[in-house]
C-alpha cells in the first residue's frame, strides 16, 4: 500500500473517532476580507474487474484553490470567487512508454497553454447555507475545463443538519441523505436517482445492456462555520449483463484541505442583489450550468466512409456472415455509417458489389443515422420484384434492431402503404410493425405517433379480413408487438377462429408475463382447453393448458389437467404428464410447489393418473450456467395416435440478472400425414390438409413461417425436383449490443462506457421426406460469429484513458431429426450436436495527453469442445437403433 492510501485511511479513522456526538452544524459561510487557501487533490482509477496482469490507468492531480467573500445579505446568502491555481498532474503508469514520448509527464506543461490559462479564470459560487444557487462565470471554449472547476464547486454543497434532500450538482439533480455529528458530516449520494442531460442509449431487452453499480460518500469536517476538509470516494462498477467478469472498475476520490485563513482578501463588492454585485464584477455575467455536460471524445483515427468508397471497386469480395472476422466488419462499417453523409451511404449501396449489399444494407439498419435511414428509403423500392431478396433482410435487420427509432418504424410504414408488394414481403413487413411497435413501447415511447399509426394498421386490417391466412400474419404482428391492450383482440381468436387462427392466438398469448394472465384471460383459456363451447385443435389445447401451469397456477387448474389426462388421447395425456414431471423438476417453476401438494393425494399420484403409453415428450434442462447467466434448452415432441410427429419445438433461452430472453425457438409441425399413408386419424381430429412446415422465433423476434410443403401436388413437386438444397431461415448480421453511457464523476471528470455486440448469423433448415421407405429428415443448422467490444474512456482537459474488452467466438450448432414410421412403434432419433467453439479475448489499455501515447495489449484465447446432449433415455436407445441400421446400409 503507497504512502498517499496510508495517509487516507488515517484520515478516515481519525475521522470516525471524532465524530460521535449527533446535532446540528453552525450555518456554513465565509468572513469578508480573508483570503481562503484550500490544498485540491483529485485522483482516478480505471482498472478491470477480473484479476489480470495487466496494469490499469491512474492518474493524480493537484492544485491550490483561493476563495474569498465578493457579497453577503442578511438571509445568509454569499457570492463567492473561486481560483484555481498552480496545478499539477502525475501519471502512474506502470506500462512502457511509446518511442514517441518526449518530456516529463509530471510537469503542469502537460495540460498545454491556452487549457491552462483558461483553468485559471476564476468562476463565481451563489451559495446559500451551504447550497449552491448557481454558478457564474465565462463559459470558456472546454466543456473539460468547465466541468473541472464545476467538480471542485460540488465539494463546497452540504447542509449542515441531519436528513434527506434533493440536490443539483456536477453529477445532476440527485437525492443526498445527511448524517450530522459533532462538527462533522456524512454526505451519501444516491447516484441511481441522478437526472441529467439526456446522452447515449441503451438496448431493450436489458440481457443486451451494461450492469452499474455506483456509490458516492462524502465525509466534511467543519470548524465553526468553516469547512476544514472534505473527503470524497467515489466508485462505479460497469459491466456487459451477460458477462460481468470482464467489466470495469472505476475509482475517484477527491480531497479538500484548508491550508490558510490569515491572508487578507478583497473587499466586498457593493450592490444590494446579487444582480448587481455580479454587475460590479462581471460585464456580462454568463450563468454556467451546474450540471457536467456530456461530449463525445473525437476519433481522430477512426476511417471514414468517404475513403472506404475510394477503394470499393478494387476490393475483392470474400464474406461468410457466420465469421467472426465478418462480424467485426461489421461493427467498424456501423461506426463508419454513423458519421458518413447521405450521400455517400447512397453511393456505397449502389456501387457495392451484388454479394455485398445485403451486409452494408444489414450495417446501415443498425447505423439509425438520419443519413442511413435517408439513403436506405432513396436506394429500397417495394414495388421493384427484383429487390425482393433485399427488402427482406432491410425487414428483418429492423426487426431485429436493440433500440429501434421512431423514424425507422416510419420508413417502414411509408414502404408498406399503398403499393402492390410481393406476398412474403407484405407478411414480412407486418410482423416487422408489431415487433418495432412493441420495441418502442418497452423504450417507454409508445405514445408515439408512428407506434400508434402501426398498431391501428395491423388492428384494422386485423378486423376487416376474412382469409385465415391473413388473420395469422396480423396474429403474428400482435404476438412481436406483445402490448397487454391487444389481449382481448388474441382472446377472441383463440376462442373463435379456424384451427390455424386459434394455435397461433394461444401461442401469442403464452408470451405474456404472468402479470398480464389476469383472472379473465385463464376463464377464457380453461374453455379452450376443457372445450366448453366447442371443439379445438390439439396444439391449441395444449398450449392452453401450458399458459395455466406457467402463470401462477391455481391448484383447482393443476387438479383438473391432472384429471383430463384420463380423458385425453394417450399423446395429449403423456405430453401433459410429461410437461408436469418437467416442472416438478424445475426449481424455479411456479407451478412445482402446488403441484407436490397436489400429488400428496394417493387419488391423483397413482399408476392410473401417471404412466400414460406413448411418444410424446416435454424436455427442458441447463445447458450453461455462469454467474451472470443461465441457458436452458428446452425440446417438446407431440406425435399423433397414429405414431407420426405432429409438432416438435426446440428452444434456448437466456436468463440473467431477472431478466431473459428468447433467444432462439424452432417449431416444425406437420399435418395430415396419415391420408398419404393410407391410415385414418384416429386422434378426433378433422382431416387435415397436407401440411408441413416451420416457425422460428430469435432474439424475441417472430419470423415469418415457413412452408416446406401444402397439399399432396405441392408434396410430390418438391419430393421430385428437391434440389437437396437447405432452405435458409435467416443469413445476415445482427446488432444485438448497441449501449453508450455518459458518467459524470463529482471530479469532473466524465466516464463514458460503450458496448456494442453482434452476431453474424446463417441458419439454415432441410426437411427430406421418403414416403416410398416412409422416412423422414429434419435438419436445422446454425452457425454464427459473435463480436463484443466493451469500452470504458475516461477524459481530463489533460489527460485521456480507455480500457477495451474485445471478446469474439464462432459456434455451430446442428439439430437433426430422423423418423421412420414403417414399424410399430415409430422410431425417432434426436441429435443436438454442438461443434467445438474457438473464442479468444484482447485486453487494451490506452492512455494519452500532450506529450504522451501508452497503448498495451494483452490476450488469451482457448476452445470449448464440442459435444453432443443426451435428451433422454428412450431417445437414446432409438438413436442406436436408427443409426446402426444406417451404417449398416
Amino acid at each position: 500500500m503507497n504512502s498517499e492510501a496510508v495517509s487516507g485511511h488515517i484520515w478516515l479513522i481519525f475521522f470516525f473517532f471524532t465524530s460521535s456526538a449527533k446535532g446540528n452544524l453552525e450555518t456554513p459561510s465565509f468572513q469578508p476580507g480573508i483570503l481562503y487557501q484550500y490544498r485540491y487533490s483529485l485522483e482516478v482509477q480505471l482498472d478491470y474487474i477480473s484479476r489480470l496482469s495487466l496494469q490499469g490507468s491512474r492518474m493524480r492531480a493537484e492544485a491550490l484553490v483561493q476563495v474569498h467573500l465578493l457579497w453577503t445579505n442578511h438571509a445568509g446568502e454569499q457570492l463567492l470567487q473561486i481560483q484555481i491555481q498552480d496545478l499539477k498532474v502525475h501519471y502512474d503508469s506502470k506500462h512502457e512508454k511509446s518511442p514517441n514520448v518526449t518530456g516529463d509527464p509530471s510537469t503542469e506543461a502537460v495540460l498545454g497553454k491556452e487549457d491552462t490559462a483558461e483553468l485559471q479564470l476564476p468562476v463565481f459560487l451563489h451559495w446559500n447555507n451551504g447550497k449552491i444557487e448557481g454558478i457564474y462565470g465565462d463559459g470558456g471554449r472546454s466543456p473539460q475545463t468547465l466541468n473541472l472547476k464545476q467538480g471542485f464547486i460540488s465539494l463546497l454543497q452540504f447542509q449542515p443538519h441531519s436528513g434527506t434532500a434533493t440536490e443539483e450538482d456536477v453529477s445532476g439533480s440527485c437525492q443526498v441523505t445527511y448524517v450530522v455529528s459533532k462538527d462533522s458530516i456524512v454526505k451519501t449520494k444516491d447516484l441511481h436517482s441522478c437526472t441529467r442531460p439526456k446522452f447515449g442509449f441503451t438496448s431493450v431487452n436489458k440481457i443486451f445492456g451494461v450492469l452499474w453499480q455506483p456509490t458516492s460518500k462524502s465525509f466534511y469536517s467543519v470548524q465553526g462555520s468553516l469547512i476544514q476538509s472534505v473527503l470524497l470516494e467515489e466508485s462505479h462498477v460497469v459491466s456487459p449483463t451477460l458477462k460481468s467478469s470482464i467489466g470495469t472498475k472505476i475509482m475517484s476520490r477527491q480531497q479538500l484541505e484548508l491550508v490558510s485563513s490569515s491572508m487578507p482578501g478583497p473587499a466586498e463588492t457593493p450592490g444590494q442583489s446579487l444582480q448587481e454585485a455580479l454587475a460590479g464584477i462581471l460585464e456580462k455575467h454568463q450563468p454556467l450550468s451546474t450540471n457536467s455536460q456530456p461530449f463525445k471524445r473525437t476519433c481522430m483515427q477512426c476511417p471514414s466512409l468517404k475513403t472506404y468508397l475510394r477503394t470499393l471497386g478494387n476490393r475483392r469480395v470474400k464474406m461468410d456472415v457466420s465469421k467472426v472476422s465478418t462480424t467485426w466488419q461489421f461493427h467498424r462499417f456501423i461506426q463508419m455509417l454513423r458519421d458518413a453523409k447521405k450521400r455517400d451511404v447512397l453511393q456505397l449501396l449502389r456501387k457495392a458489389p451484388e454479394k455485398m449489399v445485403t451486409f452494408f444494407i444489414d450495417a446501415a439498419v443498425a447505423a439509425q443515422s438520419t443519413a442511413s435511414l435517408a439513403a436506405l428509403s432513396e436506394f429500397l423500392d417495394f414495388s421493384n420484384k427484383g429487390q425482393v431478396p433485399l427488402l427482406e433482410q432491410f425487414l428483418y435487420a429492423a426487426a431485429f434492431s436493440p433500440r429501434p427509432s421512431k423514424e425507422l418504424l416510419r420508413l417502414v410504414l411509408d414502404k408498406l402503404n399503398g403499393k402492390e408488394l410481393d406476398p412474403a414481403i407484405w407478411e414480412t413487413g407486418i410482423i416487422v410493425i408489431g415487433s418495432l411497435a412493441g420495441k418502442l413501447c418497452r423504450m417507454k415511447l409508445c405514445g408515439l405517433q408512428e407506434v400508434g399509426l402501426g398498431m391501428e394498421t395491423v388492428l384494422r386490417r386485423l378486423r376487416d379480413t376474412k382469409e385465415n391466412s391473413e388473420i395469422i400474419i396480423y396474429l403474428l404482428s400482435l404476438k412481436n408487438a406483445l402490448l397487454p391492450e391487444t389481449i382481448p383482440t388474441l382472446l377472441h381468436y383463440a376462442e373463435e377462429g379456424s384451427a390455424g387462427v386459434s394455435g397461433t392466438a394461444v401461442s401469442a398469448l403464452q408470451r405474456f408475463s404472468s402479470q398480464h394472465i389476469t383472472g379473465e384471460v385463464k376463464k377464457a383459456i380453461r374453455r379452450i382447453f376443457h372445450q366448453k363451447n366447442r371443439n379445438y385443435e390439439k396444439t391449441s389445447r395444449l398450449a392452453a393448458a401450458e399458459i395455466l401451469l406457467d402463470n401462477e397456477p391455481l391448484p383447482m387448474d393443476l387438479t383438473n389437467i391432472l384429471l383430463a389426462t384420463r380423458e385425453l388421447d394417450a399423446e395429449m395425456s403423456k405430453f401433459l404428464l410429461s410437461k408436469i414431471q418437467t416442472s416438478l423438476h424445475s426449481h424455479h417453476h411456479p407451478a412445482r410447489k402446488a403441484m407436490k401438494e397436489i400429488l400428496k393425494d394417493p387419488q391423483i399420484n397413482n399408476y392410473n393418473y401417471l404412466s400414460k403409453a406413448g411418444s410424446s415428450s416435454s424436455f427442458s434442462g441447463p445447458l450453461a450456467v455462469t454467474d451472470d447467466m443461465l441457458s436452458t434448452f428446452s425440446l417438446e415432441l407431440l406425435f399423433t395416435e397414429s405414431g407420426l410427429l405432429r409438432k416438435s419445438v426446440s428452444g434456448f433461452m437466456l436468463r440473467s440478472h431477472g431478466h431473459q430472453l428468447q433467444a432462439a425457438q424452432v417449431s416444425v409441425e406437420a399435418q395430415g400425414l396419415e391420408s398419404v399413408l393410407g391410415e385414418s386419424s384416429t386422434d378426433g381430429e378433422e382431416e387435415q390438409e397436407l401440411m408441413a412446415g416451420m416457425s422460428a422465433i430469435f432474439f424475441d423476434v417472430q419470423l415469418r413461417p415457413i412452408v416446406f410443403f401444402q397439399g399432396y401436388t405441392d408434396l410430390m413437386a418438391k419430393v421430385l425436383l428437391s434440389s437437396g438444397e437447405p432452405t435458409s431461415v435467416v443469413k445476415g448480421n445482427v446488432l444485438l449490443m448497441d449501449h453508450e453511457q455518459a458518467i459524470p464523476l463529482q471530479s469532473g471528470l466524465q466516464t463514458v462506457v460503450k458496448l456494442q455486440g453482434a452476431l453474424g448469423l446463417d441458419i439454415s433448415a432441410n426437411i427430406d421426406m421418403n414416403l416410398w421407405e416412409q422416412e423422414s429428415r429434419t435438419s436445422i443448422k446454425t452457425r454464427g460469429g459473435l463480436a463484443i467490444d466493451f469500452t470504458t474512456e475516461i477524459d481530463a482537459p489533460f489527460f485521456q484513458a480507455s480500457v477495451k474488452s474485445q471478446t469474439e467466438a464462432e459456434a455451430s450448432i446442428n439439430f437433426d431429426t430422423a423418423v421412420r414410421f414403417s414399424g410399430n412403434p415409430v422410431l425417432m432419433c434426436l441429435q443436438l450436436r454442438e461443434e467445438q467453439l474457438p473464442y479468444r479475448e484482447i485486453f487494451t489499455i490506452s492512455e494519452s495527453s500532450l506529450n504522451q501515447s501508452i497503448t498495451v495489449r494483452k490476450g488469451r484465447r482457448g476452445i470449448i469442445a464440442g459435444r453432443e446432449l443426451s435428451l433422454h433415455r428412450a431417445n437414446s436407445e432409438m438413436c442406436k437403433i436408427l443409426l446402426t441400421e444406417t451404417k449398416e446400409q
